[in-house]
């Protein structure tokens, strides 16, 4: 039986009676998301697989295909019976979702089509600390504005923006509540950005680590995994925690601060002001403290962050013994933090994102040494390591993938062409 598993639930909850004009909304979202899940299909299959008939997927179809979010292909052979029909392929280019980041040293931006595909990619090097909340913004809504731009080359309008902030975020309002590595408190972002970008659609503030896990379960290397952990490595560490194919927000909409356990030196001043929390021992300024003299060029922040890296493991490869041993320690305290989530949360994986990812072939084998001496269940209690290929760019992908599912929730969102071909704006 067919079944529409959606992972964000921004604007779950809320529920109306089901006119026709709503019924004929969820329906075109469902064979859009069915054509992006299961790739090209036949009008026929695709009425086989969601439960519709024949006659009210052409009709959907046809009106998907007015609004640009679909096209007709090749004939589809395979399984058909009688005369084979076309192929139906998601389409969508005329229009994007943009994510952007903000974090200690850089802001990001990343659009992406309805397809997937990447329209715009681009990471600045930013001392977003010591710039402030007010001129980070600007920072910000500039790089939005080329975003926009760039995307508009290309023949796509954007529907959504999405941000993602480095701390507790109240996403009702756009408010980041606190983000202590950044110096935030009760910053609100959303207004501000409002403020300051010249765009109609939706704007949505988010942790970054929860847009990096909706990032990993949409289209990293373990994409649909049900139960799964992301742990992101920068200044400070999150957590994304899908549980059953489903975002964990906790009650509040504030869980996933892992960093901040009691699993770290109790020596060690975080940046939330509490002492021994496990970014103080895992973060990237532990891994640069241990591993360089405050005056090395790695802890310049003005400089971009994967070269810093590049020069960390060019160190570990060339046999530097500093810089292995900070590696060496930072993967068992790793494995340490990652064995509590394992024992609580029985992930069938735990992904490794951020700076993890990019040094993960000398953090793995301390971490899964401690992991072993340490999870409760055998075998890692079925928990497989992983490493994220979508590097830094996980938030800034989840954020454009939470900006489009506007358009998977409702197609009419886009508005159709009248058969002319045009493209009116979003919104018009």
């Amino acid at each position: 039986m067919f079944e529409d598993r959606r992972l964000y639930d921004g604007a779950a909850g809320r529920q109306t009676p089901a006119d026709q004009a709503t019924v004929r909304r969820s329906n075109l979202g469902l064979v859009l998301r069915h054509l992006r899940d299961a790739g090209p299909r036949s009008r026929a299959r695709i009425a086989q697989d969601t439960g519709l008939n024949k006659a009210t997927v052409s009709s959907l179809v046809a009106e998907l295909a007015d609004r640009r979010l679909v096209t007709t292909g090749d004939v589809d052979r395979a399984g058909s019976v009688g005369r084979p029909g076309l192929t139906v392929h998601l389409d969508g280019r005329g229009v994007c979702g943009i994510g952007v980041e903000l974090n200690v040293d850089y802001i990001a931006i990343l659009v992406l089509d309805l397809r997937g595909e990447v329209l715009v990619e681009r990471r600045v090097p930013l001392d977003v600390h010591d710039l402030g909340a007010e001129a980070t913004l600007d920072e910000v809504a500039r790089l939005v504005g080329k975003g926009q731009a760039a995307a508009a080359e290309r023949g796509a309008v954007p529907v959504g923006v999405t941000v993602a902030v480095p701390g507790l975020v109240r996403s009702a309002d756009g408010v980041a509540t606190y983000a202590p590595n950044i110096g935030w408190h009760d910053v609100p972002v959303l207004d501000g950005l409002r403020a300051r970008v010249d765009f109609d659609g939706a704007i949505r503030v988010e942790n970054d680590a929860n847009l990096s896990a909706i990032a990993e379960w949409a289209m990293g290397p373990e994409a649909r995994t049900p139960d799964l952990v992301y742990l992101t490595g920068e200044v400070g560490v999150g957590g994304g925690l899908i549980v059953d194919g489903r975002l964990l927000r906790g009650a509040g909409g504030l869980s996933g601060e892992v960093g901040h356990t009691a699993l770290g030196d109790p020596e060690l001043v975080c940046g939330c002001g509490r002492r021994g929390c496990w970014e103080t021992v895992v973060g990237l300024t532990a891994l640069l403290r241990a591993a360089a003299d405050p005056d090395d060029p790695v802890h310049d922040p003005n400089r971009d962050l994967e070269t810093r890296l590049a020069e960390i493991a060019a160190r570990a490869d060339a046999g530097d013994r500093r810089t292995l041993d900070a590696l060496q320690q930072v993967g068992t305290e790793l494995g340490s933090g990652a064995a509590v989530l394992i024992n609580v949360f029985n992930p069938q994986v735990v992904l490794l994102g951020g700076y993890f990812a990019v040094l993960g072939r000398f953090l793995t084998e301390p971490m899964a040494a401690e992991l072993r001496a340490r999870v409760f269940g055998p075998d890692l209690a079925g928990a497989r390591i992983v490493l994220s290929t979508l590097g830094f760019t996980a938030a800034v992908r989840g954020g454009a993938h939470v900006a489009l599912e506007s358009v998977f929730d409702d197609p009419t969102l886009v508005p159709a062409t009248g058969g002319d071909g045009a493209s009116p704006a979003i919104g018009s």
